[in-house]
């Protein structure tokens, strides 16, 4: 099973029936729902978010530099090894794509959206694809995979209350693995010792530095563990 891999869609094309036509009208929708929620919810502050800024503060930057790309896809009834097959045919058009440069890499991400899959099956069919996916792709490439749709009970770092990964229709995303991704591994010693593997002194440099403005420890337990 073949990704599409020339069929990506920044979110200004949609509204350009050039761009569009060749879309079935189901897909376009589907497109415009994923979009929708992006502009309105990704991208804002949000009261239950525990943190200021973005829902997610990759996006706006992504978007700003015009690598954030939806992309499309039919999966019907096909297999799990169809569905791994056709990620990994997106993670290589994801590391092909431009810019290749270390800084404005991390950046870029696509989003490739399930538009005829329920999100009843969405949450075992993803779970499973990840599992032969994610670690690998990882180590390999530095790439990560996230899923998102509705029922995702997956939590905000800073508010265990608050449920932002639920999308209203099935995606994944592939992108660069970046050094603040620590936050989202610290409760998986095995995630954990892969990010640490990857990032080394620069990684902990960079937790040090979170820690600190955090002002953890607090400056009584730090004169007492130098004494």
């Amino acid at each position: 099973m073949q990704a599409q891999t020339s069929n990506l869609f920044l979110l200004e094309d949609l509204g350009n029936s050039t761009r569009t036509r060749e879309l079935a009208k189901s897909d376009l929708n589907a497109l415009h729902a994923v979009a929708e929620w992006i502009n309105t919810f990704v991208v804002s502050p949000h009261k239950d978010l525990g943190r200021s800024g973005s829902v997610c503060p990759f996006v706006p930057g992504a978007l700003e530099r015009r690598t954030f790309w939806l992309a499309p896809e039919r999966i019907g009834n096909r297999s799990v090894q169809d569905v791994v097959q056709l990620m990994n045919g997106y993670k290589k058009r994801f590391l092909d794509a431009k810019p290749i440069d270390a800084d404005d890499a991390s950046h870029k991400v696509i989003v490739v959206v399930f538009t005829d899959l329920s999100a009843d099956r969405a949450k075992d069919l993803f779970g499973t694809v990840l599992q032969q996916l994610a670690v690998p792709s990882y180590v390999e490439d530095g790439t990560l995979f996230g899923p998102f749709y509705v029922g995702n009970e997956g939590t905000a770092i800073y508010n265990s209350g608050f449920r932002p990964f639920q999308s209203p229709v099935p995606f994944l995303f592939v992108r660069y693995g970046v050094i603040s991704d620590w936050k989202f591994f610290l409760n998986n010693g095995d995630w954990l010792n892969l990010w640490a593997h990857r990032f080394g002194e620069s990684g902990a440099k960079a937790l040090a530095e979170e820690l600190r403005r955090m002002s953890w420890p607090a400056p009584a337990a730090t004169s007492a563990a130098t004494r």
